[in-house]
């Protein structure tokens, strides 16, 4: 039963994650005591995608490092320049906007890439390499890249942020990696299918919570809002297609490719909206948390595209051959 659910949910999930988001707009302030629970199933999504991978895949992906720099150079070199262009040009006497653009591209790539990534079969040992590696390096990371593009020193609480990242990523994926590790890859086929319908779930409660955060900042909505929202679409979308492009060029598998979309287009918006929140002015956070308009529904859009180009292309490899 679990089994089939689980199915059912990831075929449902481009249409329940628009669906969860506007709930969780509608419900609004009304999901902020739930923002507690956010680091929890955040940890319990990552140690279910964790059953699958073991501590040789992660050697291997350490090995061969490429396609991981690679990854890091479009998270936080070419996406932030991306996103400084486009501050600039439209919202030319606007500085603080625009740092809102940048600081949405500074932050370490999102959590919930692994789940995209489990849901579509790519290369969980990679995603997990590159949201591990960049979360801790994100204290070093973020304040680098914002004296950088914005010329503002940045001052995080290193000790805070690191608690968070190994209580959400760290632990409960050693976790899941040694269990697979120990039954040898058993433990994917027993515990890790019953337990995926409710990762799956998670997605959609975090959606919802998101969505309610999101809701007083559309209260005002004037044409300044609209194009600020049309502004963070566009720099959003550009990270998944920039990724795909990239990791198309050199060439890699499939797996690699999947992984690498997800993990150049998704940020941790949670994160850089306390940033935002704790040491810019408020028109700085705008531009940040309506990242979370768009994260996930692009993430099913690129999910999707994903399937039908490599479904496409094995179709017609196989009426070629015939």
């Amino acid at each position: 039963m679990l089994k089939t659910l689980n199915h059912h949910l990831v075929k449902a999930m481009p249409f329940l994650t628009p669906s969860s988001l506007i709930i969780g707009i509608l419900i609004g302030s009304q999901t902020s005591h739930l923002t507690f629970l956010i680091p929890w199933i955040f940890a319990f999504m990552t140690f279910v995608g964790s059953l699958g991978s073991n501590f040789k895949q992660l050697a291997v992906v350490i090995q061969k490092p490429i396609p991981f720099l690679v990854s890091l150079l479009v998270l936080h070199l070419l996406m932030p320049l991306w996103a400084w262009g486009i501050g600039h040009l439209v919202f030319t006497d606007d500085p603080l906007t625009t740092t809102g653009f940048i600081l949405a591209m500074v932050v370490p790539t999102g959590i919930t890439s692994f789940i995209w990534v489990t849901i579509h079969k790519g290369n969980i040992a990679f995603a997990l390499s590159v949201i591990l590696i960049d979360t801790l390096l994100s204290p070093f990371i973020v304040p680098t890249s914002l004296s950088l593009f914005v010329g503002e020193k940045v001052s995080i609480d290193s000790w805070d942020l690191m608690k968070n990242l190994i209580l959400m990523i760290v632990l409960p994926s050693v976790l899941g990696m040694l269990l697979n590790q120990l039954t040898k890859g058993k433990i994917k086929s027993t515990l890790g299918e019953k337990l995926s319908p409710f990762s799956k779930i998670g997605i959609v409660i975090i959606v919802i919570i998101n969505g309610g955060l999101l809701s007083p900042y559309l209260n005002k909505f004037d044409l300044k809002v609209l194009l600020i929202i049309m502004t963070v679409f566009i720099i959003s979308s550009m990270g998944y297609l920039l990724s795909w492009v990239i990791s198309g060029l050199f060439h890699y598998e499939r797996d690699v490719v999947v992984s690498m979309t997800f993990c150049g287009g998704m940020r941790n918006i949670s994160a850089g909206s306390v940033l935002a929140v704790t040491f810019f002015p408020p028109a700085v956070a705008l531009p940040v948390v309506l990242g979370m308009l768009f994260q996930q529904i692009l993430a099913s859009f690129y999910g999707q595209m994903l399937h039908k180009y490599y479904y496409s292309k094995k179709y017609k490899h196989r009426f070629s051959t015939q």
